[in-house]
C-alpha cells in the first residue's frame, strides 16, 4: 500500500484576504500534498485575485497549487496544475493548455471506464467519489472502497478519494489503496481550526495505514 497523503480543497466561496491566514494554519498543521482552489459562480478576475493571494502561500510550503475547472487561467497565473470534471474541459484540451509538466487531474465519479480512459490519455491522477454524503458538492455517485482497491492493484496512476471524508471515516479508503484523501469541511470547519483539522486527518491516515 502506497503512502496516502492529504489533498485539500478550498470552500466554494471565500475572501482571499481573510482566508489567507486560515490557509497558512492549515498548511502548517502537517503534511499536505495539494491545495485545490475551487471557487464557484465567480468571474475570472475574482479567481485571479484569489490565486494571487493564495498561490504564493501554498507554493512556498512545497504544496502543489491546483486550480479547478480552468486550465487557461491555471497556465496564465502560474498554478501547478488543474483539476477537470467530466463536464469541464476534456483532458486533451486541458493538457494542451497547461503544458506537459503541469498536473492534470480528472474526476471519474464511480467509473472504471472513465478512469482508465483518463489514465491512458496521460492524466496525473484520477478522482473517485463521493464516497460519503457531502453538502459541499452533492453527488449521486457513491462508489465502494473496493473501487480504490481494484484501481491500486491494476494501475500506477494515483487515485484520489473524495466526498464527505473525515478523520473518523477515512480508514477504509486509506486501507483500500487511496493515494490521496481529498477533504474540505473536515479542515475548514474543524472546531479547533484548520491546523488542527490537518493534524487530525494526518493522524487518522497514519493510524489507518498502520493497521
Amino acid at each position: 500500500m502506497a503512502d496516502c497523503r492529504l489533498y485539500i480543497c478550498t470552500p466554494p466561496a471565500l475572501d482571499p484576504a481573510t482566508f489567507a491566514p486560515l490557509l497558512e494554519q492549515a498548511l502548517d498543521g502537517g503534511d499536505v500534498a495539494c491545495l485545490q482552489l475551487r471557487l464557484k459562480d465567480v468571474d475570472d478576475d475574482t479567481v485571479r485575485r484569489a490565486i494571487d493571494v493564495l498561490r504564493p502561500i501554498t507554493q512556498s510550503r512545497d504544496v502543489a497549487f491546483i486550480l479547478n475547472d480552468r486550465p487557461d487561467l491555471a497556465a496564465e497565473t502560474g498554478c501547478d496544475g488543474v483539476h477537470v470534471g467530466q463536464t469541464d474541459w476534456p483532458y486533451a484540451k486541458a493538457r494542451k493548455a497547461v503544458g506537459a509538466n503541469a498536473i492534470v487531474g480528472v474526476t471519474c465519479h464511480d467509473s472504471r471506464h472513465l478512469a482508465m480512459e483518463a489514465a491512458e490519455a496521460g492524466a496525473d491522477y484520477v478522482a473517485f467519489g463521493a464516497f460519503y454524503p457531502t453538502t459541499t458538492k452533492p453527488s449521486h455517485y457513491r462508489p465502494e472502497p473496493e473501487l480504490l482497491e481494484w484501481w491500486s492493484e491494476m494501475m500506477e496512476v494515483p487515485c484520489v478519494a473524495i466526498g464527505g471524508i473525515t478523520a473518523e471515516n477515512c480508514a477504509p479508503l486509506v486501507q483500500a489503496g487511496a493515494d490521496f484523501i481529498c477533504v474540505v469541511t473536515a479542515v475548514w470547519n474543524h472546531p479547533e481550526g484548520p491546523g488542527a483539522g490537518v493534524k487530525a486527518l494526518n493522524a487518522a491516515i497514519e493510524a489507518a495505514a498502520a493497521g
